[in-house]
């Protein structure tokens, strides 16, 4: 071998080890980040899309279900944005908060909203949108036993208010947090802090439980989080700051300038100014109605129900094959759970079914909640069967269903019929029948000859699918 292939070889080498390295890998400096290439998509392809996906956590602040219904102050935000932008909002809960910012960079979602605070170190990495609101860090630590019967000095002795204590507890916090940032920044002195990583599967409100559950000493959190917490566990003191105020906001790849750019432009708006104030309000002013539905057994924060009638629902969902939280969106979606619901046009109960069609399966108003719930299922499984030779594929099938349950299934079919007469797919229901449907309230369409039933109001049917098949995300996102 010559000496210039030998050169040759060596170069190479370097080259390759050089650029072969793991870009994923984090630095040991936890502020510290080694990225992978950066995602390019923007507020086009969002669009182009047709949703928005949103990295957030299930908390009593970001997002929880109560009811059925989803909630948060970052919900009710993100919901409103993406109305404004026109895309429908898909929420992911981060499953271990040490990997958002990485499930980010990856495009797992197109922003971070979970009452992330701003920093130097992140601003690095990633771009904040304009502040929603304002806040300090706070160390969360717990009371001593019988703390009500012990005066204001003996409570204050038997808690940390300083860093220059000789004992100090442990601090137990996310290894990518703000809160470790600035814990690793503090000088105590003589006294060392005693930093403990937390699993990044367990968040920052559980952080809290935690602490309030005795199972660990304390924690940092948002004061905003940790005051409304308090409400929930008053053994918890919440007193010592940490840092000055710090601004909370939503982040973005630094890619997406244009969506950053239409995200700020919203914020700054009157109208959404108003919808943030009234958003805090809501969940971090009136405690006394957020902590009624933060504990409730309803609540996917700290209960494990949707409604009263999840066990009937899920028992006749096995009649039609369907996951239960399928069926269970859908009942939400007919009647909010309610029994007593009534329509205009005289359906009832929690399926909404018409006197006609419940009196064929074999009930009437008179009869009970759950077998409404009976009756319901019984038509949904008349209506999969009629379905079956047309639409081949189960999952697409079920959106057939749910419009027919709708609509009727005489206006589906004409969809079908329009869909295949304009050379789209008549087996699939997004951008194909599903817009077929919307074509029935022309005359162009409905006065073809391919069409049995005439006109239809087919936006009403396309908006039910599309809000039972959201719900159903929800659903299915959060642990029940």
């Amino acid at each position: 071998m010559n000496i210039q292939h030998q050169i040759l070889l060596v170069v190479s080498a370097y080259l390759l080890m050089i650029f072969g390295c793991n870009q994923h890998e984090k630095a040991e400096d936890p502020m510290v980040y080694k990225l992978p290439d950066p995602i390019v998509r923007d507020l086009d392809g969002i669009r182009q899309r047709g949703k928005l996906v949103v990295l957030t956590e299930n908390s009593s602040v970001s997002y929880y279900l109560y009811r059925g219904q989803p909630m948060g102050y970052d919900y009710e935000l993100l919901k409103s944005f993406s109305k404004y932008l026109g895309v429908q909002l898909e929420i992911i809960v981060i499953p271990n908060m040490n990997e958002m910012f990485d499930m980010l960079e990856k495009g797992e979602g197109d922003l971070i909203a979970c009452n992330l605070t701003e920093t130097d170190e992140r601003k690095e990495f990633i771009s904040f949108t304009e502040p929603l609101m304002e806040t300090r860090q706070v160390l969360v630590q717990r009371k001593p036993e019988k703390w009500w019967s012990l005066s204001k000095s003996q409570l204050s002795d038997s808690l940390v208010d300083d860093w220059s204590e000789l004992t100090l507890p442990e601090i137990y916090v996310h290894e990518y947090s703000s809160f470790h940032s600035r814990l690793t920044q503090i000088d105590t002195g003589q006294s060392k802090l005693n930093l403990i990583r937390a699993s990044g599967s367990v968040d920052s409100e559980k952080l809290i439980r935690l602490v309030a559950a005795g199972e660990i000493e304390s924690t940092v959190a948002d004061e905003n989080m940790a005051q409304l917490n308090q409400t929930f566990y008053p053994n918890l003191d919440v007193r010592m700051a940490i840092s000055e105020p710090q601004n909370i906001a939503w982040a973005v790849r630094p890619t997406s300038s244009r969506l950053l750019s239409s995200l700020n432009d919203w914020i700054l708006q009157p109208k959404t100014q108003r919808k943030i104030h009234y958003a805090h309000q809501k969940y971090f002013e009136a405690k006394k109605d957020q902590k009624q539905r933060v504990q409730s057994s309803f609540s996917s924060f700290s209960g494990d129900r949707i409604s009263n009638y999840d066990q009937r629902i899920q028992s006749q969902s096995e009649r039609l094959s369907w996951d239960w939280k399928l069926l269970a969106a859908m009942i939400h979606q007919e009647s909010r759970f309610n029994p007593e619901a009534r329509s205009w046009a005289g359906a009832f109960g929690l399926m909404q079914m018409m006197p006609a069609t419940a009196e064929r399966f074999g009930i009437d108003s008179t009869h009970i909640a759950e077998s409404n719930i009976d009756a319901g299922v019984s038509y949904l499984k008349y209506l999969d069967k009629m379905w079956a030779e047309r639409v081949p594929d189960k999952e697409e099938r079920k959106k057939f269903v749910l419009a027919s349950y709708n609509v009727g299934p005489g206006h589906v079919m004409d969809a079908q019929r329009i869909a295949s007469y304009l050379n789209k797919d008549s087996s699939r229901w997004e951008n194909n029948v599903a817009d077929c449907l919307l074509l029935k309230s022309q005359k162009a369409y409905f006065s073809l000859d391919v069409v049995r039933h005439g006109y239809c109001r087919g936006e009403e049917t396309f908006n039910y699918v599309s809000k039972v098949l959201n719900q159903y995300q929800h659903y299915q996102t959060l642990e029940l």
